[in-house]
């Protein structure tokens, strides 16, 4: 066996990819098949059934449930105002004045029940937006759940993210990508962009950032205890990206002071100034899922070089490794050796042998390895 199929992170400055938007529950399609969208777009809508909520008309008034309806002042299908008067009871001896039952929330009369002599007023339907997320064209719609949007842009995936999806301009922040990014290097301007950083984002730039208002922080790498502190719980293995945070973070390389690789250091900055949308949402496990930032392309830039479809394992493929003792490491396959290697764990293997970049050759099992695609 020569190759292998592996899943891996692309690094590419010119790619297509295809975005699925899709709604939690049956809705409406906003855009047609061919339609030019930009990330804040609503594609699609639907809306959720608003809570019911219970009126105790019999309770309030102190009558028997079969005499509610004959003093009611709305019937089902009526549009309710909050303190609108609901009901009406009867005079006391001609007397005292008729007490009355306001309704406690807005919403629309569904029915009235004979049994309890109460009413069930369902609230407003809340609306629920999927917007494009990425600027490019509606490839294909999905009847009454969404649309899928094709873009060719400059993609780069990292290792582990939060935050959900969010768009600004790249800002660079830092001369190169063994530099930290730290506060004294955010200012109020950077409201709104995505900041670029090197080896690793320290927990007082976390804060400034998220007090300046910037949109995104993307770095090689985060100590895992600044980024706890940060969010104030410990991170799940669960899927990431609904973190109740004013911004999404990535890093490309993974925990730790870890600099960013060259390659995606540099293709940063040749999008400086340009917008993209980024989505800190990570699953490590079944169902890979990695952060990633997409920079849609001018029509003016040339054809596309590189289209990563499949991720193909081969001599001179470059690799991540995702285990130790090199992880993070990057490299590039030398050998695939056919035969199966036995483990100290007693698990019969498939290797690969690879040159890293500090020029050390090692051996280690091909599931241990990410493919960095580029283009």
């Amino acid at each position: 066996m020569a190759s292998a199929y592996t899943p891996g992170l692309t690094v590419s400055g010119d790619i297509v990819v295809r975005r699925v938007r899709r709604l939690p529950i049956k809705g409406d399609v906003l855009v047609n098949v061919g339609d030019q969208v930009g990330p804040e777009q609503v594609v699609a809508q639907a809306m959720l059934p608003g809570a019911l909520q219970t009126a105790k008309v019999s309770e309030k008034l102190g009558i028997e449930a079969k005499d509610v309806a004959s003093l009611l002042k709305v019937k089902p299908g009526d549009k309710i105002e909050k303190d609108q008067v609901i009901a009406e009871g009867k005079k006391l001896f001609g007397f005292f004045k008729a007490p009355i039952v306001l309704s406690e929330h807005t919403g629309t009369l569904e029915s009235i029940s004979e049994v309890t002599g109460n009413l069930l007023i369902r609230e407003p339907s809340i609306p629920v937006n999927i917007k494009a997320y990425v600027k490019g064209v509606v490839a294909e719609v999905l009847p009454q759940e969404g649309v899928i949007v094709e873009t060719r842009c400059a993609m780069i995936q990292g290792i582990f993210g939060v935050g959900g999806e969010r768009v600004g301009a790249i800002r660079v922040a830092v001369p190169d990508a063994s530099t930290p990014l730290e506060a004294s290097a955010i200012s109020e301007s950077d409201k709104g962009k995505i900041l670029v950083g090197g080896s690793v984002i320290t927990y007082d730039a976390i804060m400034r950032a998220s007090a300046v208002g910037v949109t995104g922080l993307v770095a090689g790498g985060v100590k895992d205890s600044d980024l706890i502190k940060f969010l104030g719980f410990d991170i799940g293995v669960a899927i990431t990206g609904q973190e109740p945070i004013n911004l999404t973070l990535l890093v490309t390389e993974g925990f730790g002071h870890l600099n960013m690789a060259e390659r995606t250091f540099d293709l940063l900055k040749t999008l400086e100034g340009q917008e993209a949308s980024v989505n800190g949402a990570t699953q490590i496990r079944a169902g890979v899922i990695r952060p990633e930032i997409i920079v849609p392309l001018s029509s003016e830039a040339k054809q596309v070089t590189a289209t990563v479809d499949a991720f193909e394992l081969k001599i001179g493929t470059s690799i991540r490794v995702i285990r130790e003792p090199y992880f993070g490491k990057l490299g590039n396959v030398t050998e695939l050796p056919a035969q199966l290697v036995v483990l100290e764990s007693g698990t019969e293997v498939r290797v690969l042998r690879a040159k890293l970049s500090n020029g050390e050759d090692v051996t280690v099992p091909r599931a241990n390895v990410e493919i960095m695609a580029s283009g």
